[in-house]
């Protein structure tokens, strides 16, 4: 079975015909994902405070997390991300190295003490910013398949035409940028100081843009060239809002459960704009030159550059996460989460997706996914420690299609203000497919990302 699987979540092996670039069922899959961002304790625990709460980016987990603060705190973080992705395309490997570096985190929770005698002795509010999903990559495939695509020259006067079935080369350069943004606004109480509580509001930004090009370089019997070049390009944004809910139950003064809901994420106008339309034939800006003719082909010629819009509607899966946390006292803690989140339930709408709507149910699953994370702590200094296991949600995706990933970390309190720092490392495997209806291999992907992340967080 052909398998289909979206990179970090960045990259997908379906196509249109004569294109290279995403289609709606692949950004469904894209735009259903999420990075493990946040502050540099959080990442250095590979996102693993399901249970645990203290952290302001525990309120993308479980909200409930927040009263665990005991003052109110600022934090912004920073992160460095090294990304490796290497290609092979037909025994040919090409390794694209980029650095990427952004305001991954910015929040603040404030915390207020009950003055009432009541059971309810505690309540925070939380405000939270972060990149949910970072898309900037690029990756660049070549190789020799056999098979030529572009036979004709379309200004050929021969009779009969030539036809330049030999294939010599093919290039792949595809590059993509934007960002999923997230605004948190969470709310949380606790209970007899056992039971907190927790609701958030989750707000969306979404920026999206993928630029390709596919290069043929291909022959004659006769040893005439053929240079064929196609762009494509295609350009998404749009907003979106989601909530969650959770509770965190210290059962022992030694262990905590919680358990939290994130519903849909509903994208009420996603707005595309691209090049991928029928212009003289070809889907995308071309242009196609001969060794033995001095004319180009170029059917963007004139300042002529067709292109369309298209507003459509996707609503992403929810998500369910359990946790536990096992306490030492002040000395350490061992915390686990774990989290289901079905992407057969991925919909969209505002035109005809049936055939993209059916694929989700056809050849996606419910994904088990796993974070674990450790602290121990040495007077004012702390290590940190975690690994993440997050399942493909493709149904025939080999196991190296599942990202695994591990994560370092340390920080100082100063007493007024932290300093906490962290690396992660992680990596899949995916195919990319830039043809469709021709017996060509997908390109063969090995993705690896570094990332190091420094958060400062002041008591208020």
């Amino acid at each position: 079975m052909k398998r289909f699987f979206i990179i970090a979540a960045l990259f997908a092996a379906t196509v249109t015909s004569f294109s290279q670039s995403l289609g709606y069922q692949d950004l469904g899959i894209l735009f259903s994902q999420s990075d493990n961002n946040g502050s540099a304790r959080y990442t250095a625990m590979s996102g693993a405070f399901g249970a645990l709460g203290g952290d302001i980016s525990s309120i993308n987990v479980n909200p409930a997390g927040l009263s665990v603060f005991n003052n109110s705190m600022f934090s912004g973080s920073f992160n460095s991300r090294s990304s490796d992705i290497n290609t092979n395309y037909y025994g040919n490997s090409i390794t694209t190295q980029d650095q990427f570096i952004n305001l991954s985190q910015l929040g603040a929770v404030l915390v207020f003490d009950s003055s009432y005698n009541t059971d309810w002795t505690k309540f925070a509010i939380g405000l939270n910013y972060r990149i949910t999903k970072d898309f900037n990559d690029g990756f660049l495939a070549q190789g020799n398949s056999g098979v030529a695509t572009f036979t004709e020259y379309p200004l050929d006067t021969n009779n009969p035409a030539l036809i330049y079935d030999i294939a010599d080369e093919q290039r792949f350069n595809n590059t993509f940028r934007g960002e999923i943004s997230e605004f948190n606004v969470a709310f949380s109480s606790v209970y007899q100081n056992k039971l907190h509580l927790g609701l958030g509001f989750n707000f969306y930004d979404l920026n999206f843009s993928q630029q390709s090009t596919l290069t043929e370089f291909n022959s004659d019997v006769n040893g005439n060239e053929l240079d064929a070049f196609l762009y494509q390009e295609n350009f998404t944004t749009g907003a979106g809002f989601s909530l969650n809910a959770g509770f965190i139950y210290k059962a022992h003064e030694n262990f905590r459960f919680g358990l939290s809901y994130q519903t849909p994420t509903w994208f009420t106008e996603l707005i595309e704009d691209t090049n991928i339309v029928n212009n003289d034939g070809f889907f995308g800006d071309t242009e196609i030159l001969v060794s033995n003719d001095n004319l180009i082909y170029d059917n963007t010629s004139g300042g002529f550059f067709p292109s369309q819009s298209l507003i459509y509607r996707l609503k992403t899966p929810s998500k369910i996460t359990a946790s536990g946390a096992f306490i030492f006292g002040k000395m350490g803690l061992i915390s686990i989460d774990y989290s289901n989140k079905n992407f057969k339930r991925i919909k969209l709408s505002g035109a005809d997706f049936s055939q993209e709507n059916q694929s989700f149910q056809d050849n996606f699953r419910n994904t088990h996914n796993f974070n674990i994370g450790t602290e121990w702590r040495f007077d004012r200094f702390s290590i940190r420690g975690g690994y993440v296991f997050e399942q493909s949600p493709d149904i025939a995706a080999l196991d190296s299609d599942n990202i695994k990933g591990y994560s370092l970390g340390g920080g100082y309190n100063f007493g007024n203000f932290k300093l906490d720092f962290s690396y992660s490392d992680n990596s899949r495997t995916a195919p990319y497919n830039f043809y469709s209806g021709f017996n060509v291999n997908a390109a063969n992907l090995t993705l690896d990302n570094r990332i190091f992340t420094a958060t400062v967080t002041l008591n208020l």
